[in-house]
């Protein structure tokens, strides 16, 4: 009987530990134009991620310099290109760099490698064997932008799937579908600030406002409100991040990186300080809309980082959104049972949603810190 508890406090300390900075994942950004049998390509890859498999930053004093960049850039192209297949393995398409340059992405600095493949002769399926990283991050990925015989698709890459073909000149609209849902998942589930909103409103769906006085909540009637009061927050919070996401998406609307990511996180510790000191009680699903509508616009970064173009935008922005729902379901649907179970228990309210609460508040407010003041207080 005790062996539940203490896996919904594992399930707390694993997020809470993670490191502050772990909102986005590692991607690289790898842009390819096939004419005839020239592969011109151009990839974004975070310092970051360099300075970690390279030593970019020689003194270590925490910045990397243009000088620091510009002597590592043989070693740099080395690197990646080894790690970047293009073309049949029997007959690959050599690459030669023709340019270095740095650009700036929503979460830092990012080496712009450009080369030249060519290939033997035109190819009908262009292979793309993607390994960057693959050593010393499984969980990275390339997010690749293809333009061939006037289409354009978009793909992300893999340790999962380090191999891809792509048939040039034919698309498939179903492919990028289940790749933008994946992307959604991912999102979804590597997202630790939206997983801990999430987690916050679920801590307490399982408890009603108490009638004891000096007792804030007391356990649910039955399975059916908690589930009830679940659905009105699941619903209000996937409303609310679908109008905002499709509003950025579609460049509607447009706010600061650094302000949506502060709001997230601002929103968490609002969300999770209710559990601790509640002031909304049945209304949880109002607040879960109208801090869904902030969560929406950090979900329309993830997706514009894709690169993706004009034509696949609509198609994007609706697998990304079913992506995200599934991954918040699995999240519901492993929680919610478990929590119903333990709801009766003392250990639940005084031993997970108070501790709980404040670990996710304690957490979140570090976030919030360094995202306004841009710092770094937490090893990232």
């Amino acid at each position: 009987m005790m062996r539940l508890p203490f896996a919904i406090v594992a399930l707390i300390v694993a997020l809470v530990v993670e490191p502050a900075h772990a909102h986005k994942p590692s991607d690289s950004y790898l842009t390819l134009k096939v004419d005839g049998a020239t592969v011109d390509g151009q990839w974004d890859i975070a310092l970051r991620d360099l300075d970690f498999a390279l030593g970019l930053d020689a003194n270590q004093d925490g910045a990397i310099t243009w000088g620091e960049l510009r002597a590592k850039h043989a070693d740099i192209a080395a690197y990646a290109l080894s790690r970047l297949t293009l073309g049949p393995h029997n007959a690959p398409c050599p690459a030669t760099v023709t340019g270095h340059l740095i650009d700036k992405h929503s979460d830092g600095a990012y080496e712009v490698l450009r080369f030249t493949a060519q290939c033997a002769a035109a190819p009908k399926v262009l292979a793309v064997d993607y390994r960057l990283f693959a050593e010393i991050d499984p969980q990275h990925r390339g997010l690749l932008n293809l333009h061939a015989q006037g289409n354009t698709r978009a793909a992300i890459l893999g340790s999962d799937a380090p191999v891809q073909r792509f048939t040039l000149g034919e698309q498939s609209n179903w492919k990028q579908f289940v790749d933008y849902a994946n992307e959604g998942i991912w999102h979804i589930w590597t997202g630790y600030d939206h997983i801990l909103f999430l987690l916050s409103l679920l801590l307490p769906a399982v408890l009603v406002r108490a009638t004891v006085p000096g007792e804030p909540w007391e356990p649910s009637p039955s399975f059916r409100a908690a589930f009830v009061d679940v659905l009105k927050v699941v619903t209000a919070f996937t409303l609310a991040h679908s109008i905002t996401l499709s509003l950025a998406a579609l460049s509607v609307v447009s706010l600061p990186s650094r302000l949506v990511e502060s709001c997230i996180a601002a929103s968490v510790v609002l969300a999770a300080l209710n559990n601790v000191r509640p002031v909304v009680y049945r209304g949880r699903w109002a607040m879960a809309f109208f801090f869904g509508l902030i969560h929406g616009f950090g979900f329309a970064s993830a997706l514009a980082d894709l690169g993706l173009p004009q034509e696949s935008l609509l198609l994007a922005l609706v697998a990304f959104n079913v992506g995200v729902e599934v991954g918040q379901l699995a999240i519901v649907a492993a929680f919610l049972p478990m929590a119903y179970r333990l709801r009766t228990t003392w250990f639940y309210r005084r031993g997970v949603l108070v501790p709980g609460s404040v670990c996710i508040a304690l957490v979140a407010g570090i976030w919030l810190v360094e995202r306004a003041f841009n710092l770094r207080l937490l090893p990232g």
